[in-house]
């Protein structure tokens, strides 16, 4: 030893630097700071998390939180490097679990050790979503509804799996309060009733994208709150006079529907399988939807024509053979009734 060395000024040890040496500014430094309790709030309904004031959605029980919430109990100087944390979580009652934790790491390149105990409380409370479901809250409904007829049983499915779907999916986003609170089959269509206007939007938009027709919103003033006035929306989503698949009559010819625009139709002649646009005010009425026609039996196919066995009075129809398809005796066809008049659709 030099009279030049370093000497730590608290113990006299010799020191790397002018100042304390490595162990005392370990031991004049708390390394680490532990809380000795913390608290979980969770949703008693769905499981989700509540943090500070902002509650978000949860798939992990007490085994995986538990730990968690310990080791955020931990606070490190700055000056420590490589930090891990080993915890042993033992429940003491229902709401309450003690966490054991051993904490390692490096500081100014010497390993230091530690443990402490930390309580968990473990808190039930209703979230935000689950409060306003179960208040029966709701900032709008959709009304499906047809123009100048019921929606079919599909459209009425269709319509509610385009809503869950958009629910499903602005959920995953975390958008919470976009729910769908209830959704109720009355007699002429289907009222979804939604938590939020944004979903309210998005379903009658993914409706009328998928099913044809057109949506328009009516507000209603419902109250003021902290200064800002509260609407509840309802979107009237008119689904059009005809659907896909719908087989029509005009002109003493038979059509099936293709796809609806403005203010015509895109159809298939079911006698040539030809395709055509035709105005709304030339088609005399619709049939039938060729999702519900009957499956029968070809007894004989010549060149012109080809005799179809009714499966409701066992007798054979003779009818014009259709152009579109190669039909021949054997096989099965799909059939739609006008009155007495028997139409084979695609």
């Amino acid at each position: 030893m030099s009279i030049r060395d370093n000497f730590c000024p608290k113990c006299g040890k010799p020191s790397d630097t002018d100042g304390l040496c490595k162990q005392c500014q370990i031991g004049s430094t708390p390394w680490f700071t532990c809380e000795n309790r913390v608290q979980n709030v969770q949703c008693p309904s769905c499981d989700a998390v509540k943090q500070v004031n902002t509650w978000t959605d949860n798939i992990r029980g007490r085994d995986e939180l538990g730990p968690e919430l310990a080791r955020s109990a931990v606070h490190f100087h700055p000056d420590v490097k490589k930090p891990s944390i080993d915890v042993s979580v033992v429940d003491v009652t229902q709401n309450r679990s003690r966490a054991y934790l051993t904490i390692h790491g490096t500081m100014y390149k010497t390993a230091v050790e530690g443990s402490c105990t930390v309580e968990i409380v473990w808190h039930k409370e209703q979230c935000d979503r689950c409060n306003r479901i179960s208040g029966s809250y709701y900032e709008g409904v959709v009304q499906v509804r047809a123009e100048d007829r019921i929606p079919s049983t599909f459209e009425l499915q269709m319509s509610a799996s385009i809503a869950q779907q958009i629910e499903d999916h602005l959920q995953s986003g975390g958008e919470r309060l976009s729910f769908i609170s209830d959704m109720n089959e009355i007699h002429d269509g289907i009222d979804i009733i939604i938590g939020s206007q944004h979903i309210g939007l998005m379903i009658s938009q993914g409706i009328v994208a998928q099913l044809g027709g057109r949506y328009t919103t009516h507000p209603k003033l419902v109250g003021e709150k902290n200064g800002r006035q509260l609407y509840r929306i309802t979107y009237s989503v008119r689904l059009p006079r005809f659907q896909k698949f719908d087989v029509v009559r005009a002109a003493n010819r038979y059509y099936e529907v293709e796809r609806v625009e403005t203010h015509s139709v895109r159809v298939t002649d079911l006698r040539d399988g030809t395709s055509k646009t035709l105005r709304d005010d030339v088609i005399e009425r619709i049939i039938g939807n060729a999702r519900s026609a009957e499956s029968a039996l070809i007894a004989f196919s010549e060149h012109a024509g080809v005799g179809v066995l009714d499966p409701a009075s066992g007798k054979t129809v003779e009818l014009a053979k259709p152009g579109w398809v190669a039909i021949q005796a054997g096989d099965h066809v799909s059939i739609l009734r006008d009155g007495d008049q028997i139409v084979i659709v695609r």
